[in-house]
């Protein structure tokens, strides 16, 4: 390594350290993807609401302001830890229509359509507003109305920043619905920065699950013209579909890493029982010592990476319908066995990796937000139309854009969806069965104590980029800030490569390529937004820049 790249590559590992500092605040904080939605969030906090009241209140704005992923027509998980010590797990992801079949998405040769991409047929049933209300139901204290306010008004118009008009004007998939094309791209008559994105039908449709209760979107008027329009439009959910929907509260999933307690997702995400498992894998492994950003500590990190996502092809699906192996998983034994088949000086080929054999068990475009309120209550929630702006179909006269969930089954197992991930037949379409999620919504705690709040958007790329802002927190000593500023990486096993944001070393590059690892760039592996608690009780807040979030509170 010549002076020069030395001097750089030493220069790239000491920035974290004094690059950027968090945002700090004594008794509350919201940390979400769109600014807006962070100002609801901490206006409900201030007014004595909780960190479940200012969810629901985020969670409504979100739909309004972030069209990308925030979202009525969607789904997601929310994990929450009370300052008690209590946590609990709430699955409102999407389910497949009772008319979905498993071959639904093939043409008449077996090869695959996209249909499960784009229009009416791509959608799963939403589970949004069901998972919110459910939420406020049990753990809330404000109003309901109260808390969708925010959203209402924000409907009636809010200025667009330069990073949303450009989005707006390059999608090409609004593009190819009426009702899509009219409201977010005005038929051609582009926004400017600035100029107001005025919603009038999806603010009605909030004012009325605001006065009737989440009842109206899956029984009411609103649930009556969702279910006319789509079979209208030769959609499949049907009135029956949405009147069964049913939010599934469920154990979180729980791990220790050195001296940290964590609590995550359970399946249908396979995001926790990954960062489970990788860092199980990497805890007794010597790979933080060659330092942040190293090609050794990388390295190590990826063929992790890769030994999860073979499992997590065969083994992970929604748990109501197939048996997950989830303490086979993370036995300890198994982990240890998965480790010791990694050379710390060579890439495997993916070709050659496989999924392991557990002991047998004992008896899923997204958008993330962390909340921690004065009390000590903890809310990590992320939910998603799964691509961005889902399936791009706007529902007529009632204003919010649908998924496109379905893609996460196996449409074909054996056959790669959208986010290159291949998946296995326990994760095939069937009726009223959840499609599997990369959402990885976590909690860490140290002493017992409340220490990390941290979760991500990015499609299959959450898991491994919510694990590296952890491990850079916990292994590395960076704030959080730093810990999400920092460059990341991603391997999910198929395809076999190596994929780097920019920001690391052409000698680590080369390092890399020369223990074997086929290397690509990519521009964003995840945008993590975390809240940690530090040693003097302040909340500091880290937004990710790869996107346009907000940190702030009180």
């Amino acid at each position: 390594m010549s002076p020069r790249s030395l001097a750089l590559a030493l220069l790239l590992c000491l920035l974290p350290a004094f690059a950027a500092h968090p945002v700090r605040a004594r008794r509350a904080m919201v940390v979400a993807q769109e600014p807006h939605a962070t100002d609801a969030g901490v206006a409900v906090l201030k007014a004595g609401g909780n960190a479940v009241d200012a969810a629901v209140a985020v969670g409504f704005a979100l739909a309004v302001t972030h069209p990308t992923a925030g979202n009525l027509g969607g789904g997601g998980f929310l994990l929450l830890r009370k300052a008690s010590g209590e946590t609990t797990f709430l699955d409102f992801r999407e389910r497949a229509p009772a008319n979905a079949t498993r071959d639904m998405y093939l043409d008449s040769s077996g090869k695959l359509t996209r249909d499960s991409l784009e229009g009416w047929r791509a959608a799963g049933v939403p589970g949004t507003v069901h998972g919110l209300a459910l939420a406020h139901r049990k753990y809330g204290s404000k109003p309901w109305a109260e808390l969708i306010a925010p959203a209402i008004r924000l409907a009636r118009g809010f200025p667009v920043t330069y990073s949303v008009a450009q989005s707006l004007k390059n999608t090409k998939l609004l593009a190819k619905f009426p009702e899509s094309r009219r409201i977010f791209q005005r038929d051609g008559k582009f926004f400017e920065p600035d100029e107001l994105l005025v919603q009038p039908e999806l603010g009605n449709t909030l004012d009325r699950i605001a006065r009737f209760g989440p009842r109206e979107f899956y029984e009411g008027e609103v649930a009556k013209k969702f279910a006319a329009a789509m079979a209208a439009n030769g959609g499949l959910i049907s009135l029956d579909d949405l009147k069964n929907y049913r939010t599934v509260e469920r154990k979180p999933l729980t791990g220790a890493y050195r001296g940290y307690d964590i609590v995550t997702a359970p399946p249908p995400s396979s995001g926790g029982l990954g960062i489970l498992q990788m860092m199980g894998m990497l805890e007794s492994s010597n790979y933080a010592a060659h330092g942040h950003a190293a090609a050794a500590a990388i390295h190590f990190v990826a063929e992790a990476m890769r030994r999860y996502y073979a499992d997590r092809s065969e083994y992970l699906a929604d748990p109501d319908f197939f048996k997950v192996p989830v303490t086979g998983l993370l036995d300890k034994a198994y982990i240890s066995s998965r480790r010791a088949t990694i050379d710390p000086s060579r890439a495997s080929t993916s070709d050659s990796i496989r999924q392991g054999t557990p002991p047998a068990s004992e008896s899923a475009e997204t958008t993330h937000f962390s909340i921690v309120d004065a009390q000590g209550n903890a809310v990590a929630l992320t939910y998603t139309l799964n691509g961005s702006y889902g399936n791009g179909v706007t529902v007529p006269g009632l204003g919010f854009l649908l998924n496109n969930e379905m893609d996460d089954f196996a449409a074909k197992p054996g056959e790669p969806n959208m986010f290159g991930l291949v998946q296995g037949e326990a994760n095939a379409i069937q009726p009223g069965k959840r499609p599997l999620s990369s959402m990885t919504p976590t909690i860490l705690l140290k002493d017992g104590k409340l220490f990390m709040v941290v979760g991500a958007p990015g499609g299959s790329r959450i898991i491994t980029g919510v694990m590296q802002v952890i491990l850079n927190v916990v292994d590395f000593g960076m704030n959080a800030q730093d810990a999400i500023d920092a460059p990341r990486f991603h391997h999910q096993w198929q395809p076999d490569k190596l994929s780097l944001e920019k920001g690391f070393s052409p000698d680590t590059v080369a390092l890399l390529k020369s223990r074997g690892h086929t290397v690509d760039s990519i521009s964003t592996v995840a945008n993590v937004e975390a809240i940690v608690v530090q040693k003097d009780g302040w909340l500091a807040g880290g937004s990710d820049r790869r996107s346009h979030g907000k940190a702030a509170g009180y």
